[in-house]
């Protein structure tokens, strides 16, 4: 079983145009798309190259519009939506079926007697894009035209191209593009006998539903830069290669091999490291799959082999506290823990006044320190690869920098971040600025401030604390300053209990005093392996989040009833991000309320179970991968980003830690 639709999907547009598939690099470039074929935002391309790895992402080709003339009929297999809503040609009426193999997304087209195959694939290292044709049935040979359309820009922009001049040339096999003075050349070549044809023709005001949809810039322009068209016999087959490696071989058989094999020691390495690996759903070993894609390389100076995670595609970069929470499930869960060791080292170097970088932007200037939870998930992601692993020499290295973070916390870092002497909790924020994840802002704006001391980061700092004690322990080091902050903070934690609620406070000592408000931050106290609170509080949190909170996909980020309650995540720019906190379910927790479920009620089939909808939820928004957010309110439609790295990787997390218990 796998994600494989017929015509039921694939010829009915509203449904074909809101499914996405993804290509990726693992240097943060990539190809996405829809099953019709149809552009819906502008992240859509069969090329964004990540020109300065893994950020500098560039929309390169926009997209091939293909032609299939076939006895004597033309059969326009592509269709276009423009910014005055005229749609056509309705090519997607074409299409038979749609599968992934493996993370490849293939397209079957059926005219007349004919069956075209489409695929397409990037290179493992590199930003080039295969898209291959392949005639399965014919009785004739037939004539396949390819118009290709490229760009270059910004892939958060769109292109008002007005008098732009590229460069466009013929070369051998095809087209070079330069697109101005500077520019990163680009290729476009074709194997076989097909011939090429440059151009230079601006088709203006694509449509952009999906943008339009967010309140966002949704008229696009790309250049139609040349035409490739072949005559192939039955079992013949056209590949196009598009890459910014201006030398690169068009060697198309070796490297669908090298994709192929890259993705079955994927699938090996999970099998050999997961017990329970026979006998999982097939969607899991899907996840696996889409696993890979959220890891990228991050070269820096002192760590040419330096690793991080890209927090979800299409829009985000790498960021600190994503990244942390994700590397258990995206690299240790699927038996790559040596990537979990590179990712460890290189943000042990941008470790700064204790603080882990929040984000990198993507225009690559320096990382942003405005998080305070990212330092603390770092702790946990060392515990976790070292409960993998056992390798010593490596948590002795790190060592020095976990102890120098607890000192910054301890003492003072930025955006007020320290311990309070008073009770031993964590205290951060400071207006203006946002810290801990839930961090929407517009303008000046911070939409939920927490400024005090947030739940989810103190059961954070008593975990962290924890953690120095067991790893003091492992190296042989003296480990009781850990335990008395650890059990101060423990007794400290005691004043977030609400009695009357029967849940945590949200955040305690705050600007205004304490903030009873039922979010899912609490679940983190009872989900992570050491918990402040007693068993007993333990259960009361998890009922109360299943009664307020719990979706099919995740947790609410805010109670039903509350009068600040969303639910639905729609809307321009302000109305989005005004609600992105008020409501919407978030997949990644699902995961940890899955496993605080089974650490009260001992039910492993009840927890597993709570896992269960996100096997359906592979086939919607983006195919085989899991979104960011969910509305609030039922059906629970995807929403925001569609490919979430912490989705993916705390579902599996949770169902292998389900299956090991």
């Amino acid at each position: 079983m796998g994600l494989d639709f017929g015509r039921e999907i694939c010829g009915r547009l509203p449904i074909a145009e809101s499914r996405e598939w993804l290509c990726t690099n693992g240097l943060g470039g990539f190809a996405s798309g829809t099953i019709a074929g149809l552009l819906t935002r502008r992240y859509h391309g069969l090329l964004v190259a990540a020109l300065k790895p893994p950020v500098g992402r560039t929309l390169l080709v926009s997209k091939l519009d293909e032609t299939l003339e076939c006895a004597g009929r033309l059969h326009r297999l592509f269709v276009n939506r423009w910014a005055d809503g005229t749609l056509g040609p309705p090519g997607y009426e074409h299409i038979e079926r749609f599968h992934l193999d493996g993370t490849t997304p293939v397209w079957h087209y059926a005219c007349d007697e004919v069956l075209l195959e489409k695929r397409i694939w990037m290179e493992p290292g590199a930003n080039t894009t295969y898209v291959r044709y392949t005639v399965l049935r014919s009785s004739a040979p037939v004539t396949l035209t390819l118009d290709a359309f490229v760009n270059y820009r910004d892939f958060h922009a769109t292109t008002h191209a007005g008098g732009w001049r590229m460069g466009v040339g013929r070369i051998e096999c095809g087209l070079r593009v330069s697109a101005f003075e500077g520019a990163q050349p680009f290729v476009l070549l074709a194997d076989g006998d097909a011939a090429v044809d440059p151009a230079h023709d601006w088709y203006y005001g694509y449509g952009l539903a999906a943008e339009a949809e967010r309140g966002l810039d949704s008229a696009d322009d790309h250049l139609h830069a040349g035409t490739f068209t072949a005559t192939l016999e039955r079992g013949a087959a056209l590949t196009v290669m598009l890459s910014t490696e201006t030398a690169a071989a068009l060697d198309v058989l070796p490297a669908w091999e090298r994709r192929r094999r890259h993705e079955a020691a994927l699938l090996s390495r999970w099998r050999d490291a997961e017990p329970a690996a026979a006998r999982a759903p097939w969607w899991i070993g899907q996840l696996v799959l889409a696993a890979d894609q959220f890891l990228v390389r991050r070269p820096v100076a002192a760590e040419p082999e330096g690793m991080s995670v890209i927090a979800g595609y299409p829009w985000f970069g790498d960021w600190g506290r994503d990244t942390m929470i994700s590397l258990p499930g995206l690299a240790i869960g699927t038996g790559r823990p040596e990537i979990a060791r590179q990712i460890l080292g290189t943000f042990a170097r941008f470790v700064d006044q204790g603080m882990l970088p929040n984000v990198f932007p993507d225009a690559g200037d320096k990382p942003e320190y405005n998080t305070v939870d990212a330092a603390l998930w770092f702790f946990e992601a060392v515990r976790a690869y070292h409960a993998a692993t056992d390798d010593k020499a490596t948590v002795a290295r790190l060592y020095p920098v976990l102890a120098e973070m607890i000192q910054w916390h301890r003492e003072g870092t930025r955006y007020g971040i320290h311990m309070d002497p008073a009770d031993g909790l964590l205290r951060a924020g400071q207006p203006g600025v946002q810290v801990t994840w839930m961090d929407a802002k517009i303008g000046d704006w911070v939409v939920t401030p927490r400024t005090g001391k947030p739940v989810e980061v103190n059961a954070l700092w008593y975990h962290a604390l924890r953690i120095m004690e067991q790893l003091a322990a492992t190296l042989g080091r003296p480990a009781s300053e850990w335990r008395e902050m650890a059990e101060r903070a423990a007794s400290g934690f005691e004043r977030f209990w609400n009695a009357a609620a029967g849940h945590c406070h949200d955040v305690i000592d705050g600007p205004e005093g304490d903030d009873p408000s039922l979010r899912p931050n609490q679940i983190l106290a009872v989900s992570l392996s050491t918990s402040p609170l007693s068993p007993d509080r333990q259960r009361q949190v998890v009922d109360a989040c299943a009664r307020h909170l719990l979706a099919s996909f995740g947790l609410r980020s805010l109670a039903l009833g509350d009068p600040r309650y969303q639910g639905r995540y729609v809307g321009g720019p302000r109305e989005r991000d005004a609600g992105y906190h008020q409501g919407p379910v978030w997949g990644w927790l699902l995961g940890p309320f899955a496993l605080a479920h089974f650490r009260v009620y001992g039910d492993r089939d009840a927890a597993r179970r709570l896992l269960e909808p996100m096997g359906h939820h592979l086939a919607d928004y983006a195919l085989g991968s899991i979104a960011e957010i969910f509305d609030g309110d039922p059906p629970f439609t995807p929403r925001g980003c569609p490919a979430q790295a912490w989705s993916v990787a705390e579902t599996l997390r949770a169902w292998s830690e389900l299956e090991r218990a």
